[in-house]
């Protein structure tokens, strides 16, 4: 960069890839883009604690129709996410950010003032737009500020962040609605995003990795449709049973966008999703594996949630408490992990991060009873947890994206993330079958715990590949 263009924050994050910015700058976009992080993930999983008062606030609605509050939102944002990074690429991460704030925002007081359920549920697919916005742009805007050496480290905190704010919206979520109502969940988000988008607007322009690309239009539609078919699939479960005609219509579809997009895209230039990316073997197996481990995670989060709830019969806010301590630990161990994994790769903490999760679900499988011991039994157990999650969450995304090129990092942790989102969608289909029920006992659990276990041992497995340590630049690189 000439020595007469004034060091600013655009400029800084522009030269990235030449020379690292100064800290105080890389640090101020640090934060921005995972506060937008930290909003969205917040957002997804305080609105489970808002479902039961909806209930008793639309009582002619019935269950499935309220459950749209949910799968509205859950299907929007996995279909879109991969478009709006492919967006964020060409077009620049900053001007995304931006307008995905002022879309969640305005969809936040939309959901916090609806009038019906039918309202309600519009305003939610207006948030999942705005939040599909903001994900993958947040994760550009933390690559192109910090050198390829400091990477590893960042993108592990940002996934650190946003798992720290899934597992805190439960019990924040009870105690919003304890003292303001189901609203108060949606409206809480005013304040921040106001907040986060006059920080924003000191970005300055970022210009887009792959800026001047063409438009995939065939591509990107049917990438959403791919995304949109598989994901209303899976929420379908819960309503027809894993045979029921919208599960089946809805996976074949997926199925079939899919395969017609690989057909499209093979061998196309400025594909909506190069399929390049899959090459590097490191992208492959990380995402792979992030697709078991997302159902995984959200097993474990709303399978814990129940076990509380329903064999420990504690109330909704001391549930929301007692699964905070394991995601706590989660932002420590990202950091410390970040640093040994630009040292020694990623593998070492991923294996170790399986281990830890099997071993946790085995004890929970083998010693679980109905009487509570949440000191001596419930809060060590959830430290392994914390600890294994992150080993194995926030590293999974640096995995993914170590050996991109600057023009593939929006595309590529698009790509990463939306399989983790339809993982986590599939974990929520199979919890809700297992133990979702009124009638569901401590042998229920148990098996849970199994499946629980099983996914960590194949996720270690599929870990196994991965080899992110510092090397020449791939053909992905250049």
């Amino acid at each position: 960069m000439p020595s007469d263009v004034p060091l600013t924050p655009a400029t800084a994050i522009a030269a990235a890839s030449d020379a690292a910015p100064v800290p105080d700058t890389r640090w101020w976009v640090f934060a921005i883009a995972c506060g937008g992080t930290f909003l969205v993930s917040l957002d997804s999983t305080i609105s489970i604690a808002a479902f039961p008062p909806l209930r008793a606030a639309f009582p002619a609605v019935s269950p499935a129709g309220l459950s749209w509050i949910l799968n509205a939102y859950t299907i929007v944002y996995a279909a879109l996410l991969i478009p709006f990074g492919r967006l964020a690429d060409s077009v620049g991460p900053r001007s995304v950010f931006i307008w995905g704030l002022v879309l969640f925002g305005l969809a936040s007081l939309g959901c916090g003032l609806a009038p019906t359920s039918g309202s309600l549920i519009v305003a939610r697919v207006a948030q999942a737009v705005g939040g599909a916005m903001l994900t993958p742009a947040s994760l550009i805007l933390i690559l192109n500020a910090f050198p390829p050496g400091k990477r590893a480290a960042v993108v592990g905190l940002w996934g650190a962040f946003g798992a720290l704010a899934a597992a805190l919206g439960p019990g924040a979520g009870g105690l919003l609605i304890e003292t303001g109502g189901w609203r108060a969940a949606f409206l809480v988000n005013i304040p921040l995003v106001a907040g986060l988008i006059v920080l924003g607007r000191g970005l300055g322009h970022v210009p887009g990795g792959d800026a001047g690309a063409r438009l995939d239009l065939p591509g990107t539609i049917l990438v959403i449709l791919a995304m949109g078919a598989l994901t209303f699939g899976i929420v379908s479960v819960d309503a027809s049973g894993w045979g029921g005609v919208p599960v089946l219509a809805g996976l074949a579809a997926g199925i079939g966008a899919t395969a017609a997009y690989v057909i499209w895209a093979r061998g196309r230039q400025h594909a909506t999703i190069d399929l390049a990316l899959f090459r590097d073997r490191s992208f492959a197996f990380a995402t792979l594996a992030a697709l078991v481990f997302g159902v995984s995670f959200s097993m474990l989060f709303l399978g814990y949630f129940l076990f509380l709830i329903e064999i420990w019969r504690l109330g909704q806010v001391a549930t929301g408490l007692a699964i905070m301590a394991g995601p706590l630990i989660v932002i420590p161990v990202a950091i410390l992990g970040g640093g040994l994994a630009a040292r020694a790769g990623h593998r070492p903490l991923l294996l170790t991060g399986a281990v830890g999760f099997t071993v946790a679900q085995v004890i929970l499988y083998l010693t679980a009873t109905e009487n509570v011991a949440l000191w001596s039994y419930w809060l060590p157990l959830q430290v392994l947890g914390g600890v294994s999650v992150g080993l194995l969450l926030p590293p999974l995304s640096g995995a993914a994206v170590a050996h991109l090129s600057p023009a593939r990092f929006g595309v590529g942790g698009a790509v990463h993330n939306a399989i983790r989102q339809f993982g986590g969608v599939v974990g929520t289909a199979i919890t809700v079958v297992m133990v979702g029920h009124e009638t569901a006992d401590l042998d229920d659990f148990r098996q849970l715990f199994v499946v629980l276990a099983g996914l960590g041992v194949l996720t270690g497995f599929l870990c196994l590949p991965i080899d992110t340590r510092l090397r020449s630049a791939s053909p992905l690189e250049t």
